[in-house]
């Protein structure tokens, strides 16, 4: 699998990482063999990045990570975590003693020092202007509690104004065939900028795997059940924040195009490999409740270019099924 380099952390990472919100449970119920089964697969597949966070099961996410990279202390693993979600989301609380506090727990619940990356997760949007907000963050950084810090976001515009603080290592955005924003502005600037672009969401929400159908249900437990709406957080982070009729009718049309290339892809595969063969992108994060699926999705690290002829499909798709919705709100 190709490696990159994660923007102003220096680190070499895999142009295809891991997702672990599952590990979690809020994509349904997974079991610790089942998350260990994942893990070690991405791994045996080349995977090299893995992005968790603090909230994803409490911190059960976190632990299974700390787990798995004790036992394989010498695999170039790097684990990025996030921050910030556990507490009232006001500016307010993002300050120097509850960033100490929280990257302390994370620090236990991977059982390391310091912590390789860290990032805000998605905070109030004053925080990403907030020049005391980086303040802390480098004092982080020079206390040792974590080598590098990042901001994952929900929109561009917070994307573009993170960018300009010289600290910021990376930046983890919504980016896949249904959210095509990011490509006109975020990229360009994180590249001129030597910022690392770590691509969530990938598969809309498993949209894009070709595999849901208007009668799909999910679990209770879900976030595509519970989170529909946006009832819990951000709708733009459930099904890319498309209307789940109209993501369905536009993924069936997105599986034909990928019936169309060479190679045999499936359509969770090219959409992958469509993100991290952009300009910018250091390392795209799908998730995997299997080891058969945590090992499909690291196979599309090795896909050949996928063309121009592919891209202007997708664009065309996006702009007729998708623009109205997507582009003006993320």
């Amino acid at each position: 699998m190709e490696r990159r380099v994660l923007g102003r952390t220096g680190r070499l990472v895999s142009v295809v990482g891991l997702g672990t919100w599952q590990l979690g449970a809020d994509w349904g119920e997974v079991s610790d063999d089942d998350s260990r089964a994942v893990l070690e697969a991405a791994l045996e597949s080349g995977v090299t990045f893995y992005d968790t966070a603090d909230v994803y099961g409490d911190g059960r996410s976190e632990q299974a990570l700390g787990r798995f990279v004790k036992d394989h202390p010498d695999a170039g693993i790097t684990v990025a975590t996030k921050m910030g979600r556990r507490v009232d989301q006001t500016p307010e609380n993002y300050v120097l003693a509850n960033f100490r506090e929280w990257t302390d727990r994370s620090r236990r619940n991977l059982g390391v020092d310091t912590l390789d990356l860290v990032q805000l997760h998605c905070p109030p949007t004053s925080v990403y202007s907030t020049a005391e907000v980086y303040d802390a963050l480098d004092t982080l950084v020079a206390e040792g509690a974590v080598a590098n810090y990042g901001v994952s976001v929900e929109t561009c515009d917070e994307a573009i104004e993170a960018i300009k603080h010289p600290g910021v290592a990376s930046v983890q955005i919504i980016l896949n065939a249904f959210r095509l924003k990011p490509l006109e502005q975020v990229l360009p600037a994180a590249s001129a900028a030597g910022v690392g672009v770590i691509a969530r969401v990938p598969l809309a929400s498993g949209l894009l795997s070709g595999r849901y159908t208007k009668e799909t249900a999910f679990a209770p437990s879900d976030h595509r059940s519970y989170n529909r709406h946006g009832e819990a957080f951000d709708v733009g982070e459930t099904f890319s924040g498309v209307d789940y009729d109209t993501g369905v009718t536009a993924a069936a049309e997105f599986a034909a195009l990928t019936a169309t290339l060479p190679g045999g892809l499936s359509p969770a595969q090219a959409a992958i490999a469509w993100i991290w063969q952009q300009p910018g992108v250091s390392t795209v994060i799908p998730g995997a409740r299997s080891a058969e699926q945590a090992r499909a999705n690291a196979a599309a690290g090795a896909v050949p270019a996928l063309g121009p002829l592919f891209a202007s499909e997708i664009r065309e798709l996006y702009d007729r099924h998708l623009r109205d919705q997507i582009h003006s709100r993320w």
